[in-house]
């Protein structure tokens, strides 16, 4: 006996079970959110069910099919029923999902240290590395650099290069800073006799120089319009784009300074046809000639969260008014509820109540020329040696400290509200003993990366500037991976240069038979890949 149905009684039938589906749901989806009428219609179309049931053929039945049929109709009805309610609760919950293409997180990551962004990034050394040096920044410098090799070698004597002979220039470089030969002569590096074996198996000096002198980081034909506004043209992209990464893999602690950075440097910055001398005496900073950058760095890790190298004054050649003001709210964009601790050449009354409107504090000295200062605190005849002086207004408090004779110090805090002395020989009060706590962030960096710095002779400036990224990116991603491990800086770079790819079919030295260089890439331990 075969078994017909029409479209009206299966419509009826569906409608059945949909509202029996329904009226189950009617408690436990009050309190959720509705579903559009489209999403609806996704989830349930009653006509298209129809349409398929229609065209779907009954099955033969007999009289013990039909009544084996009967007898498990309720239970198959409630499997479908079941079924249907996974579903449908499937889909209600996928629906008010927003998937996004950046990374979600659980919460705002404010926990002073790496951020969360930042380790799930890392899974070595040399990934905590390339957060920095990124494979964009090197496919520009490769692009470049293979542009100036044509221009000036020609089609025939200019070999390409490509991302794994630029990773072995690193290497090299960050490998002689390893090993503090900063100094030392490249022929003197790659020498059989003094030497190290290392450099020859890598690649020749031949090679090695062949890729380093040309080394270029934008487009020299376009240099000189972009010159006319930017004195930072010859290296700007790869500049910009490196800093832009700093903030996004750290967040500073409590307490962050504000200061400059020299690298050495003693060559000439030609800008255009003139000369451009933004190359700075610093007396006070060990190099003494070089660079200036100014460097937001944590007070306590010194890792280095935002810098802008200084290019002097604009192209008009008008005064710079309340420059280090600007500098400092440059710098601290992004911060919220921080300490800043900076020098007497930032430090000023207004820059405090600004940063007090973003959330921060400011610790700092203060020179004595400035406008806003009470001429009674400058007075140091007639004072006791260690004595200190304090003045306040509402939001800020002016210190006073004598810490010898005629030696008259001045600081300026938005932070301490308490005219707080310690009970050391010294005298010293609370707003002293925080500012020398805080104020060597940005030295401490200085010398912690010119301690194993890949920095080479040249006399060419943006180079210079390359090596300052290379030794600022490999201290910030030492500071990334200390947690996981507690190393010495050195123990974290030495195998940094051994993760790094070396040039295909350039494992070779001269005058060194076959059997030494197979002994020396046994010796490195897995530095070169045989």
């Amino acid at each position: 006996m075969v078994v017909r149905f029409t479209a009206a009684q299966v419509l009826e039938q569906i409608f059945s079970v949909v509202d029996l589906e329904d009226h189950s749901y009617s408690d436990s989806d009050s309190e959720e959110e509705e579903v559009s009428e489209d999403e609806d219609a996704e989830e349930c179309n009653p006509e298209r069910k129809a349409d398929q049931a229609s065209r779907r053929k009954p099955p033969r039945t007999n009289a013990r099919t039909t009544a084996r049929t009967n007898a498990m109709k309720p239970s198959r009805t409630n499997a479908r029923m079941k079924t249907r309610t996974n579903a449908k609760t499937n889909t209600k919950t996928n629906a008010r999902k927003r998937w996004s293409s950046a990374i979600c997180h659980a919460g705002p990551d404010d926990t002073p240290g790496p951020t969360a962004y930042g380790l799930s990034r890392t899974c070595d050394i040399v990934s905590t590395f390339h957060l920095f040096v990124t494979p964009e920044i090197e496919r520009i410098i490769v692009d470049m650099t293979n542009l100036h090799g044509v221009r000036k070698y020609g089609d025939n004597g200019w070999r390409a290069m490509d991302a794994t002979d630029l990773r072995a220039c690193i290497w090299l470089l960050i490998l002689a800073g390893v090993y503090r030969s900063q100094g030392e002569a490249a022929a003197s590096l790659w020498d059989v006799e003094s030497g190290r074996t290392v450099f020859r198996a890598t690649m020749p000096l031949k090679v090695f120089h062949r890729y380093s002198r040309p080394l270029r980081f934008d487009y020299h034909r376009s240099r000189p319009a972009r010159l006319v506004t930017d004195k930072l043209a010859a290296i700007r992209e790869v500049w910009v784009r490196w800093q832009e990464r700093l903030p996004a893999f750290y967040n500073p602690g409590p307490e962050v300074t504000v200061d400059e950075q020299l690298v050495p440097f003693r060559g000439i910055v030609h800008v255009c046809v003139r000369v451009c001398a933004y190359v700075r005496y610093i007396p006070s900073k060990p190099a003494k000639y070089g660079i200036k950058s100014w460097v937001t760095c944590d007070a306590k890790s010194s890792y280095a969260w935002k810098m802008q190298v200084y290019t002097g004054k604009a192209a008009g050649g008008g005064p710079e008014k309340n420059q280090g003001m600007c500098v400092v709210l440059d710098l601290t964009t992004g911060l919220s509820g921080c300490n800043v601790t900076c020098d007497n050449f930032f430090t000023s009354y207004e820059l405090g109540q600004w940063l007090l409107e973003r959330n921060l504090t400011m610790v700092g000295t203060v020179r004595k020329n400035k406008a806003e200062l009470p001429p009674a605190l400058f007075e140091s005849k007639g004072r006791q040696v260690l004595s200190s002086r304090f003045a306040f207004t509402p939001t800020a408090t002016l210190l006073s400290y004598l810490a010898k004779k005629n030696k008259n110090v001045l600081l300026l805090s938005t932070l301490h509200t308490e005219a707080q002395v310690s009970d050391r020989r010294d005298r010293k009060p609370a707003l002293v003993l925080d500012y020398n706590c805080n104020k060597g962030g940005v030295d401490n960096l200085d010398k912690v990366v010119s301690t194993y710095s890949c920095r080479r002779m040249t006399a060419r400036w943006p180079l210079v500037v390359f090596h300052n990224i290379l030794d600022v990116s490999s201290y910030n991603a030492f500071v990334i991976w200390m947690p996981r491990k507690q190393n010495k800086r050195r123990v974290f770079l030495a195998p940094l240069p051994r993760a790094l790819p070396r040039p295909p079919g350039q494992v070779r030295g001269r005058g060194v038979s076959s059997a030494h260089r197979r002994r020396t890439l046994q010796d490195t331990h897995g530095v070169l890949q045989v």
